[in-house]
């Protein structure tokens, strides 16, 4: 079983219970229908796949066809999709693919926000995501425009402020790292100067530069650039519309934002049943 067909049986299963009493109780079991998936706001699209993969799930005979591609931007009104096939089926996975939909769209749509007002480096999203829901989340990232930032703690050292607590510096979490994890990526999260110039000297392959200021994020970037050229700079922490352009033109690669996922307003979509 794939990793979306998983997430549809969990989501499935804990929405319907021991049954749809409600459906079971008007819709007659041979009666068909068909429905618009319909975008009540403007956005950028994501989730078309967990809500094909939702119904697919109930039924094999229901069909559904996406009308516009993953990442599209949408106007209010757009038809996002059509379910043709048994009408119990449809109207019981309503809420399911819609919820995907929803948030998945709202990921999407507050990313491309993101892209769009910082118009330069990338556009990253965090582990702040929903438990189970990672997968799908961090897809959605990629529709808006965004990059994923790692997925799972196995993908690359990241040592943060309480990893560099328990080595006691900076300096001892990354031998330690190194010696025990050759072979990975090093990313040191620093929140002073003072750190940033210690971890340039280590040159790991990324530093986080975590709740800076716009004056601040440029020297530490300058003093980066000069002690450790190829080293990739993240700026981090209480990034919002507002002032991710001033970030991004202080010279950083990427700007990671837990936003993308954590508070992401879902899009408003409908199920229309004719």
């Amino acid at each position: 079983m794939s990793t979306l067909d998983e997430i549809v049986r969990r989501a499935l299963a804990e929405d319907i219970g021991r049954g749809d009493v409600t459906t079971a109780s008007i819709v007659p079991p041979g009666a068909r229908g068909h429905g618009r998936l319909v975008a009540r706001e403007a956005g950028v699209v994501a989730g078309l796949d967990a809500a094909r993969a939702t119904w697919r799930a109930l039924s094999p005979r229901v069909v559904f066809r996406g009308k516009v591609r993953e990442g599209q931007v949408v106007r209010r009104g757009a038809v996002l999709g059509e379910v043709r096939g048994p009408l119990r089926a449809i109207l019981t996975g309503e809420r399911v693919a819609l919820n995907f939909l929803q948030k998945l769209s709202g990921i999407a749509t507050l990313t491309r926000a993101y892209v769009t007002q910082a118009k330069r480096g990338k556009i990253l999203d965090t582990r702040k995501t929903t438990p189970g829901l990672r997968a799908l989340e961090k897809a959605a990232v990629r529709a808006g425009g965004g990059v994923n930032h790692r997925a799972s703690l196995d993908e690359l050292v990241l040592i943060k402020d309480n990893h560099i607590a328990a080595a006691g510096s900076i300096t001892e979490a990354v031998l330690r790292a190194r010696k025990r994890s050759p072979r990975r990526q090093i990313e040191v999260e620093t929140k002073t100067l003072a750190e940033v110039r210690e971890a340039a000297a280590l040159k790991p392959a990324i530093i986080m530069l975590d709740n800076m200021g716009p004056a601040r994020l440029r020297r530490a970037v300058a003093l980066i650039r000069r002690a450790s050229p190829r080293t990739t700079i993240e700026a981090s922490g209480r990034v919002t519309l507002v002032n991710v352009a001033r970030i991004a033109a202080t010279g950083v690669d990427w700007i990671s934002v837990g936003a993308l996922t954590h508070s992401a307003p879902a899009l408003d979509i409908a199920l229309e049943v004719r």
